[in-house]
């Protein structure tokens, strides 16, 4: 790696996405891990983004990159709210600062009904439709890598994650404030927060980097982890 590529040393904290734990971030693990600290923080310990972020902020070191996926993205935001003056630099995916419609909210009860009456695979399986991932060989191998995290998370998280979401803040004011360095990683065939949508992210933050991989959908970090990565990499190299 030449000199002026030599990522930042101090610890990169990733957030994944909803009813996700670390498996996600399998590849970034293991590429990054030898250079710098990074830490997985679970999207646990209360009901709303607010409760979860203050539970992180106590767990996270003084100073930090930030990463989050979808509904770690959310969170991501939400901790630069906070503490803006510990977070080093921002890498948003699949994330979107708005708040749901009332719409939006009333669609998630049948599926806190459904996780709760023990059909909680049917509802994972809702959540990630096909289509929201890259066409392609790994589409399914994917696919069953969320259900199968999803169900080991079990239900009362489900729930929990999903009443969170559904009470989320609109982040767009806190996103304009944004002055670290910040990367916007889209994947193309995102269905659930479209390109268009990491777009308009990317023009809200002042100086923000959009990078949209054309092999990936929700979860690029699965489909397509060596493009993520150099991304990544390029982004821990900017002068903070």
């Amino acid at each position: 790696m030449p000199h002026d590529q030599q990522p930042s040393r101090e610890p990169m904290v990733l957030l994944p996405g909803m009813m996700c734990d670390g498996r996600i971030f399998d590849t970034q693990i293991r590429t990054f891990s030898g250079s710098m600290p990074v830490m997985v923080l679970p999207l646990a310990g209360g009901d709303t983004v607010e409760k979860i972020a203050a539970r992180m902020l106590s767990h996270l070191p003084p100073r930090f990159a930030l990463a989050g996926l979808s509904m770690g993205g959310i969170l991501a935001m939400e901790l630069v709210r906070r503490a803006p003056e510990r977070i080093s630099r921002l890498c948003l995916m699949g994330a979107s600062p708005l708040a749901e419609t009332p719409e939006q909210a009333a669609d998630r009860e049948p599926q806190i009904i459904a996780a709760r009456a023990g059909r909680l695979e049917d509802v994972l399986r809702a959540a990630l439709p096909m289509e929201a991932l890259a066409p392609g060989p790994s589409r399914l191998e994917v696919h069953n890598l969320f259900c199968h995290m999803g169900m080991e998370l079990g239900a009362e998280l489900y729930v929990a994650q999903a009443r969170a979401l559904q009470r989320r803040p609109d982040q767009q004011a806190t996103m304009r404030r944004v002055h670290m360095p910040t990367l916007v990683l889209s994947g193309e065939h995102d269905t659930i927060v479209p390109p268009a949508k990491q777009e308009l992210l990317a023009q809200l933050i002042p100086h923000a980097r959009l990078e949209v991989i054309p092999e990936a959908g929700h979860f690029p970090v699965l489909e397509a982890p060596d493009a993520v990565n150099r991304a990544l990499l390029h982004w821990l190299a900017v002068p903070a």
